[in-house]
């Protein structure tokens, strides 16, 4: 199944998931807001965010990588399928991550 992950968003908006899955998403979620280094007990986990202030053309190819890797290497039951960029509703200058991931049906 395919669901939608923004970052900055642990509120989890996925009503008709198991348990299992909607904690699977917010690790997700959590993954995809915590850059690299900034977690005191555990320094590896997060991105590297280099895609922070660059033009989206050059951010989106540079944060599909970096969330593919750490997917791979925090978050194993969930793969990316893709990402983009959206305007945060509050703030129009901002932008938020939005990630869209597969989950297996097995942990269902």
């Amino acid at each position: 199944m395919r669901y939608v992950v923004r970052s900055f968003d642990h509120s989890g908006h996925w009503p008709d998931a198991p348990v299992r899955v909607i904690a699977i998403l917010g690790r997700v979620a959590n993954l995809i807001s915590t850059r690299i280094v900034s977690c005191p007990l555990c320094r590896a986990f997060g991105l590297p965010m280099r895609f922070v202030d660059k033009p989206e053309n050059v951010a989106k190819p540079i944060a599909a990588v970096e969330v593919a890797e750490g997917l791979r290497e925090w978050v194993p039951e969930a793969s990316l399928h893709s990402i983009s960029f959206e305007r945060c509703p509050g703030e129009p200058t901002k932008h938020i991550l939005a990630v869209e991931v597969d989950i297996s049906d097995e942990l269902y």
